[in-house]
């Protein structure tokens, strides 16, 4: 789904530019940049798209001042701009290159420059649909999802395992992903007491990609905490009470 975001459009995937290329063409020009938190630059460093565009401009008496919006769509889903701001007020008459991280910041530095108050600036207000990353989150295969869903639900034992509201979601899956997310070693894979099997536990991420586009997980535990030492499923909608119950589990035979 689009997200709405006051930014002119990005490159598509095929832009000679990349994003870190980008990024990295803006702070080397930029005298300030130095100024920049290591966070901004953190963050920056996973942009999956960029767009630069000019914002506003001032020209007046052979001086001029010009300030661009640039903006980078993150892995997360978010969107982050940087200002940059452009002049020809310092000595020499050589173009100065500025950046700040927010608007505010910007307008207290073109306060700052000595341009003729008598021209008003234009604005450049524009208004386009951000598109969303160009991959997904996980690489899903297309193998009998909703069916896959449907037998993972059905063979669960806990009494708290999903219930209708997500079976009914996970039936328009269209492709899905397994994983192993190990659980925790101090658990796994516990030697066993005379007369009964060897205790283990696995966590499993089942990923799926629904039918409106949107991504969604169950988590299934598997264990040997039974009376005959049998393999059990469960299965829960989130890692952490799915870690929760392994927990549980490991206490019944401490």
């Amino acid at each position: 789904m689009s997200v709405p975001y006051e930014t002119a459009a990005y490159e598509p995937p095929d832009s000679p530019e990349s994003p870190e290329e980008h990024l990295a063409r803006l702070l080397g020009r930029a005298l300030n940049s130095f100024e920049l938190p290591d966070e901004t630059i953190r963050r920056l460093d996973c942009a999956l798209a960029h767009d630069g565009s000019l914002h506003s401009a001032h020209h007046s008496a052979g001086l001029h001042r010009e300030t661009y919006r640039h903006t980078w769509l993150l892995a997360d889903g978010s969107a982050m701009t940087l200002w940059e701001l452009v002049h020809n007020t310092a000595p020499g008459d050589e173009p100065q290159h500025e950046v700040y991280v927010d608007e505010e910041e910007l307008r207290t530095a073109t306060a700052r420059l000595p341009l003729p108050p008598e021209t008003a600036d234009f604005e450049l207000p524009v208004t386009v649909q951000l598109l969303p990353p160009p991959t997904l989150r996980q690489v899903y295969v297309p193998d009998g999802s909703a069916d896959h869903a449907r037998r993972l639900l059905r063979r669960a034992e806990n009494t708290d395992r999903p219930g209708a509201e997500t079976a009914a979601l996970l039936a328009t899956a269209c492709a899905h992903r397994i994983t192993q997310a190990f659980g925790r070693p101090s658990r796994a894979g516990r030697p066993g007491r005379p007369g009964r099997p060897g205790l283990s536990f696995s966590l499993y991420e089942h990923a799926f990609l629904l039918g409106d586009g949107a991504e969604m997980s169950v988590w299934e535990v598997e264990h040997t905490v039974t009376p005959d030492g049998r393999h059990m499923c469960e299965v829960y909608v989130s890692e952490d009470a799915a870690r929760d119950a392994m927990e549980r589990r490991a206490a019944q035979v401490s």
